[in-house]
C-alpha cells in the first residue's frame, strides 16, 4: 500500500544539522510517510553520511546547487502520495508534527496546505513563527515572532505557510504549480501562497504542530544573498499576484516600505546588494507579467477576501525587531 505522505528536504552542505533533522522524523508517531532528501550538490559528505546512517530515506544527489525552488520541483515532479510536507534541513519536528498535519488536512478539505508552530531552536520559550502573513506594502510578516511559545495556541486560517515545515495537498500543488524556479530562494513560499489563495485553496496554522527551527543557518541573516533574493522576490511576488483592484490601495505602502528598506540597508552596509535585487527585479519584469496575466486569469475569489488576509504593515515594529537581530 502506498504511503499517505511524502517528506522532502533540500539539503546543501547541512551535514552538521541533518542528523538530528532526520532523527526528529524517526521518533515520528505517525510512520506512514518516505522521506526524500535532495541534495544540491553538497562538498561536506552529507550524501554520504545520509546514506549510511539513514538507510530509510531516499536520496537525490544533484550535480550542483539549484536552489530550493528548483531542487523541490524535482522531487515533486516524481510524488505519488496524496500529501507532501516540506522540511527544512535545519528544523528538528516534535513526534506529533506529521500526524497533527495531515489529521488537520483530512479535517478539513478547503486547506491546501497546514502549516507549523515554529519555535527557535536554541530558545523553544520563543516563536520564530506561526503562520506566515502577507502585509498590504506587498511584503512577508512572520506571525508570532519573538512571542512567548505559549501564545498563538489555536488553530487559525492564516495567509500561507512557510515552505520548511509544512504540508500541501498534491491536487492543489498540481492545479496551481510548483515553486517559481526564478526565485531560487526566499519568498518562493510566500509566492506559492498566495497564487494558492487567488485560486480558492486556504492555508491552515496547527500550533499542536511543533518544529524547532536553526534560523537563519544556510543563508545567513541580512547576508548579501539574502538582501538580494529577499528584495528581488518581494518585487515578483507583488507584481505576480496583487489583484488590479488592490494596486492603487497597497502601492504607496509598498513605495513606503522600499524607501524605509533602502535607508536601513544602507546604514547596515548592504545597499549594494540591495539596488541590485531592484535592478533585476525589473529587468525580470516581462517574465513576471506574462506569469501575471496566467494567475489573475485564474483567480477564483474576491479582492475583499485577498483584502481581508493582508495584514496592516507595521514599519516601525518590524525595523525595531529587524535592528535588534
Amino acid at each position: 500500500m502506498p504511503y499517505a505522505i511524502t517528506v522532502i528536504i533540500v539539503n546543501w552542505n547541512g551535514k552538521e544539522c541533518i542528523g538530528e533533522c532526520l532523527e526528529g522524523l524517526r521518533n515520528q508517531l505517525y510512520r506512514d510517510f518516505t522521506v526524500v532528501m535532495v541534495d544540491n550538490g553538497s562538498i561536506d559528505g552529507s550524501v554520504e553520511y545520509v546514506k549510511r546512517a539513514y538507510p530509510e530515506v531516499a536520496v537525490l544527489p544533484l550535480n550542483k546547487n539549484y536552489g530550493f525552488c528548483l531542487a523541490n520541483n524535482m522531487a515533486l515532479e516524481q510524488v505519488e502520495t496524496k500529501y507532501v510536507a516540506l522540511l527544512n534541513n535545519d528544523v528538528v519536528a516534535g513526534p506529533e508534527w506529521i500526524g497533527r498535519l495531515v489529521a488537520a488536512m483530512e479535517a478539513f478539505p478547503e486547506a491546501g496546505s497546514a502549516t507549523s508552530k515554529f519555535l527557535y531552536y536554541d530558545r523553544p520559550d520563543i516563536i520564530d513563527r506561526a503562520g506566515d502573513g502577507y502585509s498590504r506594502a506587498g511584503a512577508g510578516m512572520l506571525r508570532g515572532r519573538g512571542e512567548p511559545a505559549d501564545k498563538y495556541s489555536r488553530r487559525e486560517w492564516v495567509f500561507g505557510a512557510c515552505g520548511g515545515a509544512s504540508v500541501y495537498r498534491m491536487d492543489m500543488l498540481r492545479d496551481i504549480g510548483f515553486f517559481d524556479p526564478d526565485f531560487f530562494i526566499i519568498y518562493e513560499d510566500v509566492d506559492l501562497s498566495f497564487r494558492a489563495q487567488l485560486m480558492g485553496y486556504r492555508s491552515l496554522y496547527v500550533p499542536e504542530a511543533v518544529v524547532h527551527h536553526r534560523a537563519s543557518r544556510s543563508i545567513g541573516h541580512d547576508s548579501p544573498n539574502s538582501v538580494y533574493y529577499g528584495h528581488r522576490n518581494l518585487e515578483w511576488v507583488y507584481l505576480k499576484n496583487m489583484p488590479s483592484g488592490l494596486f492603487v490601495k497597497t502601492l504607496l505602502h509598498h513605495l513606503c516600505y522600499n524607501s524605509i528598506a533602502f535607508v536601513f540597508f544602507l546604514l547596515k552596509g548592504r545597499l549594494k546588494p540591495f539596488i541590485a535585487a531592484k535592478k533585476d527585479a525589473l529587468k525580470g519584469i516581462r517574465r513576471v507579467m506574462d506569469e501575471r496575466k496566467k494567475i489573475q486569469r485564474r483567480k477564483k475569489v474576491s479582492d475583499d477576501y485577498i483584502w481581508g488576509l493582508l495584514g496592516k504593515e507595521l514599519f516601525l515594529t518590524r525595523l525595531i525587531h529587524r535592528t535588534r537581530k
